[in-house]
Order: structure tokens, then sequence, then C-alpha cells
């Protein structure tokens, strides 16, 4: 323990460690400063001390008393323990292990160091390592369950899966016949289908099935249950077994379209491909139509077959899908049978469908084959899917002509005035496109959708400023950059990076993208608090999927598209530097008294600017409703000019370039960068490394191959 204090002094320090752990800081910080004031060199006190002041965010002080509490007790194991914490805090985690490991040289068996270094052996991927520890946990402690359930799970991270089902067996031979309890039988169910997906995994499928049935009346989760049952049922391959179970579960939930896809897995009539022989269509078509009759209520029984028929037997099909549809009136109808137009003669047959449907309409009021009338909206309804349908198929000016007609036709629906925006900017018109989306916005103001369609229009037009005012209308407090950034708005930020680097103002443009590139490193961090919550709450497959979710974090699109942002913002700079938005405007060719007066109106923006933040400030540094003070940080560099002042700028976009070629390393665009950015600095191999894979991923286009040469 280091050096030991008097009684009250010892009951004092106790009280600084519990007021730390209920987050009473000044209390803590109280007695610190009573046991100091008698023991001014006692290292764990100072320790503690500044793990308080920490907490109250000064930092430079609190590494100051830890560091100089270490040094007064270096054998003391809470000493390295709080600094680990201290490094935690700040994200150092390969520091933290280092402090922790420190600690369990002088108190190997202290298992609240244990269980911290677990966690951060669980953040930083060190399996190895994760495996020793949690398996020491459960040797000081083997009547405690989380640490079976740890020592498992780290044997299956660990691609162990084998023994992870050893392990969990043998804590199932600790407990009772009647265990669990009420209050458990939820937490102990996830267990057993954890222990059971671990089975499938393991490759022991009748082992697995056996266990499930076995288990059954343990087991809460019946839904999860029954899937489990007809994955087991399908891999066996009793598919006899598999489809009646797929059908009792299609009972349950008949518009779920993994269900569908699983029965015809069942009756081999799958194919991943979607490609299928004329018997298999008609086997199809003869189980679809079965299976209508049974589910009458769903869409998705009627929605699948498009997919596979072809000819009369699709138009038929899909006659009798669409009608219903318009009349109702339906506006995601279109977005619903979008994936149609990429199977070749169904996009043109839909037309000629739909095409049939309004001449008959505008003729007779009715539908072809029926006598009653259409109520007046289906032929809007109709005008609306054309008008997308022409837009799809690039003809842009009969599509603004039916939309238009919509519109004429009822000038109320929103929907129309949102798609009209959209064949503008497919055509090209960015700046009617971001009117025609305002005009839809002011229809219904109450509408986030809406106003963030809008808003992305207006950024698509570089019309910054005025989407950032739009932006704040669904804002808390008005502060649309702090806002947005928290809730970690991210294709906000990516558009309005690319309007910057669009508009040349590269220092904004790289500030955004690596706003978000910051998101990423916090949804990185989120996952930490879930190492142990998951593990005390059992909910075991959940949390091994989302550690599989983490690790394939980066090579999601927004990452993808911030990194690549990035990367070209650097290019740019390196090929021209500037030093600031400012100075680039001045060396454009303006005339002198030109340059005069927009250096006038940009320093009289910054007034303004800074006169509203101070504002904000002052405002949110009030006593709020809850008597608590609210400091709003100041944004330091709200132009990026900082970022610009890199001294090399190639060495920061080769630290992006590496994260995608690691992450996505199929995307033509991830190589084109490489090659810009090796040949900037003169790496001739690695440039011609990037014209191969280019070449690998798309050797019959060569345009990007002629745009490297």
């Amino acid at each position: 323990m280091g050096a030991s204090l008097p009684p009250k002094e010892a009951n004092l320090f106790k009280l600084i460690v519990k007021s730390y752990e209920t987050k009473q800081y000044k209390k803590g910080l109280k007695a610190a400063d009573a046991i100091l004031k008698k023991f001014p060199e006692h290292g764990e006190t100072l320790s503690m001390k500044g793990l308080t002041l920490n907490c109250m965010d000064r930092k430079s002080e609190a590494y100051e008393l830890v560091r100089l509490g270490l040094k007064n007790d270096l054998k003391s194991h809470v000493c390295w323990h709080v600094y680990g914490l201290l490094y935690r805090s700040d994200r150092e985690y390969r520091e933290a292990i280092k402090c922790y490991r420190n600690a369990l040289r002088i108190d190997p068996d202290n298992i609240e160091i244990l269980r911290d270094l677990s966690l951060l052996q669980a953040q930083m991927r060190d399996l190895t390592g994760f495996v020793e520890t949690r398996q020491q946990l459960l040797t000081l402690k083997p009547n405690h369950r989380m640490n079976w359930i740890g020592f498992a799970v780290a044997h299956h991270l660990n691609s162990n899966g084998a023994k992870a089902v050893e392990i969990l067996e043998a804590y199932e031979g600790t407990l009772e016949d009647d265990y669990p309890p009420d209050n458990e039988r939820c937490e102990h169910g996830e267990m057993l289908l954890y222990k059971i997906s671990l089975l499938e995994e393991c490759g022991f499928l009748e082992r697995a099935l056996e266990e499930l049935h076995k288990k059954e009346p343990k087991i809460v989760d019946k839904l999860t249950y029954k899937e489990q049952e007809v994955s087991l049922l399908v891999k066996l391959g009793r598919l006899e077994e598999g489809a009646n179970l797929y059908k009792a579960l299609l009972t349950m939930n008949p518009d779920n379209y993994r269900y569908y896809e699983g029965l015809q897995k069942c009756f081999v009539l799958y194919s991943e491909n979607g490609k299928y022989s004329s018997d298999e269509i008609d086997q199809l078509d003869a189980l679809y139509k079965s299976l209508a009759e049974q589910y009458t209520w769903s869409s998705a029984v009627k929605r699948i077959p498009l997919d596979f028929l072809q000819g009369d037997k699709f138009r038929e099909a899909a006659i009798s899908y669409i009608k219903p549809l318009l009349t109702k009136g339906v506006p995601s109808l279109f977005s619903d049978l979008s994936p149609l137009y990429d199977h070749p003669g169904k996009a043109d047959m839909l037309e000629q469908l739909i095409l049939e449907l309004e001449h008959s309409i505008r003729i007779n009021g009715r539908y072809p084959d029926r006598t009653e009338k259409e109520p007046p909206s289906t032929l809007l309804w109709i005008l609306f899917f054309l008008a997308q349908h022409y837009d799809r198929r690039g003809q842009y000016d009969v599509a603004l002509s039916k939309i238009d007609e919509a519109i004429q036709h009822t000038p109320t629906v929103i929907d129309l005035y949102s798609v009209k925006s959209r064949i503008l900017k497919h055509a090209g018109d960015l700046v009617a496109a971001a009117s025609l989306a305002d005009e839809a916005r002011c229809m219904d103001l109450a509408d986030r959708y809406i106003n963030s369609e809008c808003v992305k229009r207006m950024l698509q037009a570089d019309q910054v400023a005025l989407a950032e005012k739009t932006a704040v209308l669904f804002t808390k407090d008005g502060d649309q950059h702090n806002n947005l950034h928290d809730m970690q708005c991210m294709w906000y930020e990516l558009a309005s990076g690319e309007s910057y680097f669009r508009q040349g103002d590269l220092g904004r443009a790289l500030k955004k993208f690596l706003a978000v590139e910051k998101h990423y490193a916090d949804i990185t961090e989120d996952q930490f608090d879930f190492h142990s919550y998951c593990l005390r709450k059992m909910t075991l497959r959940a949390y091994v999927e989302m550690l599989k979710f983490q690790d394939r974090l980066h090579s999601h699109a927004y990452f993808h598209k911030a990194a690549a942002g990035a990367i070209r913002c650097y290019l740019k700079f390196y090929d021209s530097p500037v030093n600031s938005p400012a100075e680039e405007e001045d060396n454009t060719s303006k005339t002198p008294s030109q340059k005069k007066k927009m250096k006038k109106q940009r320093k009289a923006e910054r007034a303004k600017k800074e006169a509203e933040e101070k504002n904000e400030e002052s405002s949110a540094s009030g006593n709020s409703k809850f008597g608590k003070r609210h400091i709003k940080p100041v944004d330091p560099d709200p132009y990026g000019e900082k970022l610009l002042k890199t001294e090399d700028p190639l060495s920061e976009a080769t630290k992006y370039l590496k994260l995608l070629q690691k992450n996505s390393p199929d995307s033509l665009e991830t190589h084109l960068l490489s090659f810009e950015v090796n040949m900037r600095k003169q790496k001739i191999l690695l440039a011609f490394q990037a014209v191969k894979q280019l070449l690998r991923l798309d050797a019959e286009n060569r345009i990007h191959i002629a745009a490297c040469i």
C-alpha cells in the first residue's frame, strides 16, 4: 500500500476514494488537503488529489501531482493504478496498460486493477493478454458469474470458440437445477443462446440443435429461439422441417424478407445473383401465389415475385402490385420499384405499363380492366411516378414536364416539389434545385427531413451561409455548428466540406472533413463502456456483433468520403500553398480598390461573428434552471487556418491514405488518391502499384488509368 497513515488520516484517505467514486470531487479535495497538511509527501494522497483534479478539468495540475505522488512512492500499486486511470481518461490506452502492469507487479492479485486492465485489452484488441487477464480474474473469484462469462467471451474473440463452449458448460455445472430465479431468466436465456450460437459457429450443428431443444424452457426470447432453430435445421439439411418453421415465422411477421429468403432455400429455389431457370421461376411463382392466399395483407409476398418473374407474368404481377398503391397514393412506390431498373427490360415494361394506366385515367377516369372510377389523386401519383421514372433514365425535360403537370394538378403536395428539386439537381441546375427545395420546406416548417433535404440542396449549390441559417431552425439554442457537431451530423459536415472545397476555402473544408474523422474516433471510444456493461447484462451476442462492427468501422462510406476529402485538401494545398482563404482571395485577379473593399467586408464579417460568439458565451455562462453554469467552448480556429499551417501536407495526406488502403482496398478512389500522393512524393514504384490495383479492380474501364497517365 505504500507509506501507512495514522487511523484518522487513513479514514480521510478512504473518504477521498469514496468521494471520487461518488463524484463528490470538492469533498475529496478537502479531505486530500487535510492529509497533505500533515503529510505533504504522501504519494497515494497526492495521486488521488491529482485524479480528483483531473475530473474537475484541471489536467496540468493533475498530471503534476500524480507524477509527484509516484515519485514519492514508486512501490505503491495505488499510485501506478491512478497514473493508469489518468492516461485512460486521455485515451492513452497503451500508456495506461503499462501503468496497470507496473501496479500488478506490486500487487498481482488486485481485482480492480485486473478488471481495468482487461477492459483496456478488449478495447485495444490485445486478445492474448485479454484471455490471460480474464483467466486470472476467474481464478481469484470463481463464484462471480461475470468472470466466467468474460473468460468465455475472451476465448471466443481470440478465435477459440470450442474453448469458450467448454467454459460456459463448466459454468452451468456450478449452477443448481432450479436456476435461474425469475429476476435472472432473461440474462440466463441470453447466455444459453450465445452458447448455442458458439456451437453453430464451431460447426457442432447437431449438438447445438440438441442443446437448443433441451434448454427451451429456460430461453425467454422465443422469436430468437425459433430463428436459431430454423437456421440450424437448414444447415443440417432438414429442409422440410425448416420450411414448416419458416411458415410459422411468417404467420408472426409476413413482411420479413429474410423469412421468404429462408423458405426459398428450404425449397432449393434461392440464387445469390437472382438468376433462375424457367422451371425454377414457375416453381417460385406457384410458391408465392400460395403464400399470397395465406398472407393477403402482406406487401412483401406481392413485391418479391417482381424480382424473378419475366415477360407477361412480370407485367401481370406488376400491374396487380402497382395499381392499389397508385390509388392509395403511396409516395415511396418508385423507391420500392427502383431496384428493378437494374434488371434488363423491366424498366421499359414498367414505363409502358404506367403510360397505359395514365392514358386510361385521362380518357375514362378509370383503370383499363375496371368499371369503377378512380379518385382524381390517382392521376397525380401516376405523374409523380413517371417524373421519377424519366429522371432515373436521364430524360430530364420529360421528367420536368410530368412533375410540373402534377404540381398544377395539386399544388399543395410537398413531395412534388422535393422530387422536382431532385430532377433539377440531376439536370445540373443546382441553384434552381435549392430554391425549389426551400419552397418545399416553407410548406411544412415542422418537418425535419424536408429541412435537411433543403440544407443539402443549398450546400450542393454552394449557398453555405443560407444552408447554415436553415439548419439552425432544427438545432438547440440556435447554435448550429456546435449542435450539429455534437449530434454527429456527418452528412451536413461532408456536404459543407465539399462545398468549401469547390469554393477553394481549403481551411474550412479540411476542418469539416476532420470533424467527421473525429466522430469515428469518438464512436471507437464509445465502445469502452460496453466491455463491462454487456458482460454484466449478458447481452453477449449483441456485444460480439458490436465488436465486429467496430473492427470494420472505418470502411463506412462516410469515413471514406471524409478521408478522401481531407487528402484532396492536402494535395491542393501542396500544389498551391496559401496561408488563409483571405490571402487566396487577395491573390486573384482583382483591382486594388476591389481588394480593399473585400478586405473591409471580411473584417466586418469577422467582427460580427466574434460579437455573436461573445453574446452566446455570456448567455450560456449564466445559470441554467438547474442552477449549474454551462460554458460553451469557443472554437479557437473557426476558419481552419491553423490546419493549413502544416509543414508537410503530404505526410498528413499519407496518414489518411493508409487508413483508406487498409479499410477500403476495393475502392477505385483509394488507388487514384494513392497514385496522386505517391507521384508528388516521387515514390514511383508505389504509384505504379496503385495503377496495378486500378487495373485489378476495373480492367475493362481504362478511363481511370488514362487519368493517371
